[in-house]
């Protein structure tokens, strides 16, 4: 069963655009890997967490940023396809 990949986002911080584009690279990254990216509109301010199959593998508070989208694809790629090359986002 391929893995589904949830973005939750705080609708009120304005983040829905930034979760949908971190949801479209994720998609054309992992388009063979995964089942779905899901956005899901926090009913908590300041959320943003990214999970897989309920896994969180990044949280902004815990982080104190925003992932950045090359080391997301590396976060991503280690649980669902650790010998999946990233081409360009593997390099240093």
């Amino acid at each position: 069963m391929k893995p589904t990949i949830s973005i939750e986002y705080c609708p009120k911080c304005g983040w829905m655009l930034r979760a949908a584009y971190m949801a479209q690279e994720l998609l054309t990254t992992f388009s063979d890997d995964v089942k779905a990216v899901s956005l899901i509109p926090s009913e908590i301010s300041g959320r943003y967490t990214i999970s897989i199959n309920e896994q969180i593998v990044f949280d902004r508070k815990r982080e104190g940023r925003f992932p950045e989208i090359k080391g997301l694809k590396q976060l991503v790629r280690d649980i669902i396809n650790p010998g999946k090359d990233l081409g360009h986002s593997d390099k240093k």
